[in-house]
């Protein structure tokens, strides 16, 4: 027991090795962090490149937007398309997975009776990690009112909200 616990708490040490990255911009090819791409003058394609579960990358990638809306000067914007790229389990370690299988048989064989039954027990871990995750978002900048869509989003607010997490 003590060597599974081991050998449990080494996975876990190397998954914790690879992390989201401080928020910042990305830091080349492959690299971790935002980069954007104007596509018209009030359209952009922001991209968040990062490692873990989704939901952080994600929400990385609506901080970018919305500092990018606030330094061209709009009040709002609003996401027309959404990419992600990533498994809900990707941020690795340790996840409670058991499954038990029980079996049993008998028969007979010559004059000999026989049965046998079995019970097995697994854990599920990952040694992998997490795994690579992005998030990319095509998003359309407003000033003014903001439309009353779901996918829009008042920029100070997003910033607020996200940056304080920190």
């Amino acid at each position: 027991m003590i060597r599974i616990l081991a050998i449990a708490a080494s996975a876990l040490s190397l998954a914790a090795c690879a992390s989201l990255a401080p928020y910042g911009p990305q830091g080349g090819p492959g690299g971790q962090g935002y980069a954007e791409q104007r596509i018209e003058s009030d359209r952009y394609r922001v991209t968040y490149n990062g490692v873990g579960a989704p939901g952080p990358v994600a929400d990385l990638a609506l901080l970018r937007a919305a500092e990018l809306t606030l330094e061209q000067g709009y009040d709002w914007f609003e996401v027309t398309q959404r990419y992600v790229d990533g498994r809900p389990d990707s941020a690795g370690g340790f996840r409670p997975n058991v499954s038990v299988g029980y079996g049993s048989s008998s028969g007979r064989y010559g004059g000999y009776r026989h049965s046998g039954s079995g019970v097995g027990v697994g854990v599920g871990l990952n040694f992998s990690g997490p795994s690579p995750t992005s998030t990319v978002l095509e998003v359309r900048l407003g000033r003014g009112p903001m439309p009353d869509r779901g996918e829009a989003y008042d920029a100070r607010e997003v910033r607020a909200a996200i940056s304080g997490r920190g």
